[in-house]
């Protein structure tokens, strides 16, 4: 592998969302990186902290149109669902580095891909080009990669939660109850959205096979899982808990050396298990701005059924920070690089 450029000229197409805020909130910091260009369609000419205002005074940076982005060393792809893989040949030509942070690369299997989003893909032929972006899982290939795709907020919560057992074949039927944020709808406005109709309230919006569950299935095999989504009143976070029917009995020991094994060494991954006190339980408020995933578990006396839980930021390791994460893996930098922010407590 080449050395990396001391700085690594990188672009953002589509960087308006909020997706794309905490992406040039990261990379603005990160000490390898200097942002080229940000396109927005509706916003080209406007200084980017119009839209984010939480960059004033960090870059002098406008939006430009989406065809003026040039040739860098990295383009992050922040586009809506379904638009990066048409243009995909164009975005490969002007970058030797692509991440696509939406739903277009994710899925390898194009018929997997037609089941879940209703529709044939555009660009079956770059499919299984892209390393479907989730470090703990594709850090290898990731180290290796030209191109790397987005992953799902709530399959990262699933993944990462259920990975350890799904390793050891220990899942015989795992029903994944995920609790979600108003910031996992982006930030166009929308019913699902408005506070009158979200605040205060605990509303099902999917309670079976939401299409995260197809990257689950990829990653960790092809186990019986079932889906419930539902929105609360956060604004940021995603807590998964995954009630898990186990192939063989387990104990609580037997689990501890399960997730320690596989997570002892990863940098954003924390084991959340304590036997008092307030938050003895991963907490997604805790996590907001983080690229920390908090996983912890517990089993029944019997043995019966395991319980995972999983939180995290759904913009952050559900989003921009896992992208920027394999942006350093795919550049031979070290993968913490420029997500080293703690978070904030009380918040």
């Amino acid at each position: 592998m080449t050395a990396p450029p001391s700085r690594l000229r990188v672009s953002i197409v589509g960087g308006s969302g909020y997706t794309g805020g905490e992406l040039l909130r990261l990379l603005l910091t990160h000490p390898h990186v200097e942002v080229a260009q940000v396109s927005s369609r509706r916003n080209a000419t406007m200084p980017l902290a119009s839209i984010h205002p939480h960059l004033r005074a960090r870059t002098t940076l406008e939006f430009c149109r989406p065809d003026e982005i040039a040739a860098c060393d990295v383009i992050f792809l922040c586009m809506p669902h379904g638009e990066s893989s048409l243009q995909i040949d164009r975005w490969a030509a002007l970058a030797p580095k692509v991440i696509d942070l939406a739903a277009d690369f994710r899925l390898r299997d194009p018929a997997a891909y037609q089941e879940w989003y209703g529709s044939a893909h555009p660009a079956v032929a770059w499919l299984d080009r892209f390393v479907y972006g989730l470090p703990e899982t594709r850090r290898d290939r990731l180290r290796t990669a030209r191109l790397a795709s987005g992953v799902g907020c709530n399959a990262t919560a699933m993944n990462l939660g259920l990975f350890p057992l799904a390793r050891e074949g220990l899942i015989k039927l795992a029903i994944a109850d995920l609790k979600v944020g108003s910031s996992e709808a982006g930030a166009e406005p929308s019913a699902t959205g408005h506070h009158p109709e979200r605040a205060g309230r605990v509303r099902p919006f999917a309670t079976m096979r939401h299409r995260h569950q197809a990257e689950v299935r990829q990653e960790l095999g092809d186990f019986e899982l079932h889906t419930t989504i539902t929105s609360v009143e956060l604004v940021r976070g995603v807590q998964c808990t995954a009630h898990v029917l186990p192939t063989r009995p387990v104990t609580e020991k037997d689990l501890w050396k399960l997730y320690r094994a596989a997570y002892a060494n990863e940098p954003f991954v924390r084991l959340v298990k304590a036997k008092s006190g307030l938050h003895r339980y991963p907490e997604p408020k805790l996590l907001s701005g983080t690229n920390f995933c908090d996983v912890a578990f517990d089993v029944d006396l019997d043995a019966s059924r395991i319980v995972v839980v999983s939180a995290l930021d759904n913009l952050v390791k559900g989003a921009a920070g896992s992208a920027v994460q394999c942006m350093n893996l795919m550049c031979g930098l070290d993968e913490t690089q420029g997500l080293g922010f703690a978070g904030l407590h009380p918040l």
